[in-house]
């Protein structure tokens, strides 16, 4: 008897686990962790935990600051984001170690689940492609960082430049600054550096690759997919930052230059797509500013991407479904094309799924953390960043209860793969020889 298909998701999960596993050892190790004044002399292991899936899971969520690791566990910690953010090339690894050479079709399914579509059906092309752009993206990133950190000043631009690139193009959004980015608002060039990695890292390796083959002729126009992705990405960065210097040029952004405005306006806007630094301090920010920074962590970045959130795309399917009613077969007609009844049924059933998340989140916050008297709309905050892998924060991570740092440490694992994983158990492969009676049920 075959395997159900659901085992594979077992395998992608126990990946993920090991990795994460392996993280917390190496950070517990006297060599990893440096201190300082008013810290503790060791580590505890719910911080090391805390910290290696906020790694893997490229969230950027801290309970301690990245700054108090040693050298060894700030590039423990590199390591964890550069096998997080690669998670689909690691599992494709992982996959390719089972028997066959080959990725067989049950397989090949689980990996086009795990949002990479049109995949190739030969391992090599699949690591390969995606390996490159990775590598050759966060080496120019870091190549620029680095004279920026130079020119500015900073001690060991080479280190910095690297490993902010990777955690910048992972959308990690880990800094060995313990104020993040806060230092470097007046920095213009420095902070479209970090945006130019950011966006890469959230619009997909598919789209990546579908510009490339584009830019060398290969292909006359870019596919749908991309050039849906693009467009929706420019909307989403180009409107959330004329709302962000509508609402804070006078308030966050005051004292500033009209250019340093604009700048931190845009960074602003691309940073909660799951990347997670912050230029300004978060809490400072108008309740308007950071109701939509919550509606763009949750949103998140494009499917095949190392970005997390409900994705782009999943929001665009649910928002036309929302707008537009679906015909007879169950398909809706938007902008010349038509969206399935499998694509509109799979986004809905995410998105119903990451809001019962969030709901359930939220709601086992406020009980481990009413003794801290914490404002829910801090509570709310938390959690969409831990769900949509951000790292943003209203000051609120490092006071966690035990308690709490767990229920977060959930919330990031299941935001990067668990949603992905729960989906394989949802059915079976095999047929049905029956149905129901058909319920009926009064809806509104």
């Amino acid at each position: 008897m075959r395997k159900p298909f659901k085992s594979d998701a077992v395998y992608l999960l126990a990946f993920f686990l090991i990795v994460i596993a392996a993280g917390t050892f190496l950070l517990l190790l006297p060599g990893a962790w440096a201190g300082s004044p008013g810290r503790p002399a060791r580590l505890s292991p719910i911080d090391a935990l805390f910290t290696s899936t906020s790694a893997v899971c490229v969230t950027g969520l801290t309970t301690v600051d990245t700054a108090d690791y040693t050298r060894f566990g700030q590039l423990v910690i590199l390591g964890l984001i550069q096998v997080g953010g690669l998670g689909i090339v690691s599992f494709t690894s992982f996959m390719i170690l089972l028997p066959g050479r080959r990725i067989p079709f049950r397989r090949l399914r689980t990996i086009r689940s795990f949002s990479v579509q049109g995949v190739e059906n030969d391992p090599a092309k699949i690591l390969r492609g995606i390996v490159i752009s990775t590598f050759l993206i966060e080496t120019l990133g870091a190549a620029a960082l680095a004279f920026q950190f130079s020119r500015l000043g900073q001690p060991e631009p080479a280190y910095l430049g690297i490993f902010h690139s990777v955690s910048a193009f992972c959308n990690a959004g880990f800094s060995v600054f313990p104020d993040s980015l806060e230092r470097f608002r007046g920095e213009p060039l420095l902070l479209m550096t970090f945006a130019a990695l950011i966006v890469p890292g959230g619009i997909g390796f598919i789209v990546l690759q579908d510009i490339a083959r584009r830019a060398r002729g290969r292909k006359r126009i870019l596919s749908y997919h991309s050039r849906l992705m693009l467009s929706i990405t420019a909307v989403l960065v180009l409107s959330a930052a004329g709302a962000f210097w509508i609402l804070e040029r006078d308030h966050a952004f005051a004292g500033m230059s009209a250019a340093d405005r604009i700048a931190n306006a845009l960074f602003q806007s691309v940073t909660p797509r799951t990347a997670g630094f912050n230029a300004v301090h978060q809490a400072d920010l108008r309740q308007p500013t950071k109701f939509i920074t919550i509606l763009l962590m949750f949103i998140g970045g494009a499917p095949g991407s190392i970005a997390g959130g409900i994705k782009i795309a999943t929001a665009y399917v649910v928002l036309v479904a929302m707008l537009k009613k679906a015909n007879e077969r169950g398909e809706i007609n938007a902008f010349r094309r038509r969206l399935g009844p499998e694509t509109v049924n799979s986004a809905v059933v995410y998105f119903i799924k990451a809001a019962f998340l969030l709901i359930l989140a939220a709601g086992i916050l406020s009980v481990t953390e009413a003794a801290r008297g914490v404002d829910f709309g801090h509570i709310a905050f938390e959690v969409a960043s831990a769900f949509g892998t951000v790292g943003l924060s209203l000051d609120f991570t490092a006071g966690l209860t035990p308690a709490g740092k767990l229920v977060i440490i959930g919330t990031m694992f299941t935001g990067r793969v668990g949603l992905l994983a729960f989906l394989f158990l949802g059915g079976s492969t095999r047929a049905k020889m029956f149905v129901y009676p058909e319920a009926e049920i009064l809806i509104g």
